[in-house]
């Protein structure tokens, strides 16, 4: 087993997976496979924002800072999630992981399901769409990613490792799993909203 410390932080390739990586000046850039990556570069955490009637919301602070350390951009990527009625966000340079997914599942199922790759590819790709954000890290949610989502007056912001989800916390709250809906339940009561 290979080791390293990149600004610090312990980074392990498992199975003699040799790993590629690059120290970037605001943060730490890893990438490859097989790797052991420390938590701050995994989404976590929770947030519900107001979204104006023209779509406009501010991307939770949490979101921010792990774009900005994982990508000089600063855009969100959205796309439908492939299984839930949300949205599933990332970093641009995240686009990366998605294509060799993508490419293993398609090598995975060679010769069982021809179109599953052409879906995949249609909804991770075709289907995404990217929201850059101002200073203040407000984004104007696009049409077509509220209806697809069924984001209306509120968006409920979820970390879930490597992505974060957008989900109507109405939505959140009767389809998600158990702690999802506890999460959604949470901020609804927080404000005072019935689910």
């Amino acid at each position: 087993m290979h080791g390293w410390l990149v600004r610090g932080i312990p980074v392990q390739a498992e199975g003699g997976v040799e790993a590629r990586w690059r120290v970037r000046e605001r943060g730490a850039r890893v990438s490859g496979t097989g790797l052991r990556v420390a938590v701050e570069h995994l989404f976590r955490g929770n947030a519900l924002n107001a979204v104006d009637a023209k779509g406009r919301l501010s991307v939770p602070a949490f979101i921010r800072a792990k774009i900005e350390r994982r990508s000089d951009e600063r855009l969100i990527v959205l796309a439908p999630h492939e299984a839930y009625p949300c949205l599933v966000g990332y970093d641009s340079n995240f686009d990366a992981e998605i294509y060799a997914e993508n490419e293993r599942r398609r090598l995975a199922e060679e010769g069982t399901d021809p179109t599953a790759h052409f879906e995949r590819a249609h909804r991770a790709f075709g289907a995404a769409e990217e929201a850059p954000y101002d200073s203040s890290g407000r984004i104007i949610l696009p049409q077509r990613m509220r209806s697809k989502g069924k984001i209306e007056d509120l968006a409920l912001f979820v970390g879930v490792g490597a992505t974060f989800e957008v989900w109507n916390p109405r939505v959140a709250a009767h389809e998600g799993g158990a702690n999802l809906r506890e999460i959604a339940l949470y901020w609804l009561e927080e404000r005072g909203i019935a689910p």
